[in-house]
């Protein structure tokens, strides 16, 4: 659908997060951007979008996607990531520079832009690494990799090691306004571990990372983030100790956001008595105790935002012995829905405190604009149909990569539009 000077969408269930909306109403779009949100809207000429049954949402934003170009084309593009993205209901993304060659420079970052702009789909936001190379040992110019379009830095699933080069990290982001995405582990005790450390790991003889490998992590990172000021994002809690630890930091008043994941947010690592690559994932999936202690941190507004961490593995890769196969699961095209269904179908959160965690909080954590209706905003939306039944196929994906955990799972809850800047960039059944 071609882009139009006006649209109205009618008749939808409104949620707006950001402004507490949630009324039978109508959402009118000029030139791209918010016009008003309310009931019984009506313009003169503009194509009309039936939006009965459905809710209409800001779009999702995702602040935890690799689209691995350049160097791992053959795992995704930056193309296939962003129609992927589209097609879960993001309208915006930040990706991760765990490319080859890493994203650490200007003209790095001015390519994922430049493809970011050219694939369709949704918006790409590039991050930069921390230290040049992400090895750990010098700063890259935060400045530099700023102005040619970076929104964060971070050395995206390797932990900064030297505590002074974290805390110039976080002291000299701030002169540019933006966060420092943590991947937050002491190195040493997870070194060569492949799952949980437990009495699943010890039944199945495999090398594991303990739980405090990331909470000593976490709580370095806090102290470093306090005694700075500076912006911390923690990417991709897993343990309900470090939700904790997060807790007790912004009752402190550190300026600290958190994400969490789909998969730790419903999976324990009991499912990997099956050795099966699919749920191998870093860090690794925890215990029952640590799922309900990441729900709650998620509902009391501890950890602010869902990320996916899609990361996308050849089938290749995926098919070879639990230790040797690398980590990571796709999650753009499900996380919604298994999250719709096993949280909110179940009665355990509401849906505007979900989509909340999906768009308002993401786009706040690392400040980018989405995740609001507000007037004159950009019109990125998603449409969703609630009550559609449906199972997850992983050979239907818009992504190349097909390894998911939640493959054949039967959901309830659909994306069925995205819109960008008012214009539809992906819709169901379209075959794409």
């Amino acid at each position: 659908m071609a882009a139009v000077s006006t649209l109205l969408i009618r008749g939808g269930r409104v949620i707006d997060p950001a402004a507490g909306t949630d009324l039978e109403g109508d959402v009118l779009v000029r030139g791209g951007r918010i016009g008003a949100v309310g009931a019984g809207l009506d313009a003169d000429g503009a194509d009309v979008l039936d939006a009965e049954g459905m809710v209409v949402a800001p779009g999702f934003v995702d602040p935890h996607v690799h689209l691995c170009e350049p160097g791992w084309e053959h795992r995704e593009t930056i193309r296939t990531g962003a129609m992927a993205a589209a097609a879960g209901g993001y309208t915006a993304v930040c990706c991760m520079p765990d490319t080859d060659p890493v994203v650490d420079d200007p003209a790095s970052v001015g390519f994922i832009v430049a493809e970011g702009l050219r694939a369709g789909g949704a918006r790409v936001f590039p991050s930069a690494a921390v230290s040049a190379g992400r090895k750990g040992e010098h700063l890259t110019e935060f400045g530099e990799v700023v102005d040619a379009g970076a929104v964060a830095v971070t050395d995206a699933g390797r932990a900064i090691g030297s505590s002074i080069l974290m805390r110039l990290a976080l002291q000299y982001a701030q002169s540019f306004d933006i966060p420092v995405l943590a991947h937050c582990e002491d190195a040493g005790l997870a070194r060569g571990g492949v799952m949980h450390e437990g009495v699943v790991s010890t039944r199945l003889g495999l090398r594991a990372k303990p739980a405090v490998a990331e909470e000593i992590g976490v709580a370095r990172d806090l102290a470093l983030a306090e005694a700075t000021g500076g912006r911390l994002h923690i990417q991709r809690v897993s343990t309900g100790t470090a939700a904790t630890l997060i807790r007790r930091a912004r009752e402190r008043g550190v300026r600290v956001t958190a994400e969490v994941t789909a998969h730790h947010l419903l999976l324990t690592h009991d499912v990997l008595a099956s050795y099966g690559t699919e749920y191998k994932v870093d860090p690794p999936l925890r215990t029952a105790s640590d799922v309900e202690a990441l729900g709650r941190a998620l509902a009391d507004g501890t950890i602010d935002c869902i990320a996916t961490d899609h990361a996308p593995r050849h089938y290749d890769e995926k098919e070879q012995a639990f230790e040797d196969a690398p980590f990571g699961a796709v999650g753009l095209e499900t996380t919604f829905a298994v999250l719709h269904t096993r949280l909110v179908a179940e009665g355990t959160l509401a849906l505007p405190l979900l989509l909340e965690r999906l768009s308002t909080g993401p786009a706040r954590a690392l400040g980018l604009a989405g995740g609001t209706m507000a007037p004159g905003q950009p019109a990125d939306l998603v449409l969703i149909d609630p009550g559609m039944e449906w199972t997850i196929d992983s050979a239907r994906f818009v992504s190349k990569g097909r390894n998911t955990p939640f493959d054949e799972v039967g959901v309830v809850g659909r994306v069925v539009r995205t819109l960008v800047g008012g214009e539809t960039v992906w819709r169901l059944g379209d075959g794409s």
